[in-house]
């Protein structure tokens, strides 16, 4: 059987991993990097905000548009 922990804190993370332990529990850890296309897209983004290619939008338009 898995058992997933989301959303722990830091501070509670150690008593968990020491609860776990004693327990004779198997602890792995999985890193999920970001798809790659999609860190470029965020780059590519930033970039051209930088040379002012972005419009400004107030909360009540971007609620407008959710709508």
């Amino acid at each position: 059987m898995e058992l997933i922990l989301k959303n722990v804190k830091k501070k509670d993370l150690p008593v968990l991993k020491s609860l776990a332990k004693s327990l004779g529990f198997e602890i792995e850890k999985e890193d999920k990097p970001y798809n790659p296309e999609f860190v470029k897209e965020i780059l590519e983004a930033r970039e051209e905000l930088k040379q002012g290619k972005g419009i400004k939008m107030t909360l009540e338009e971007i609620d407008k548009l959710c709508k």
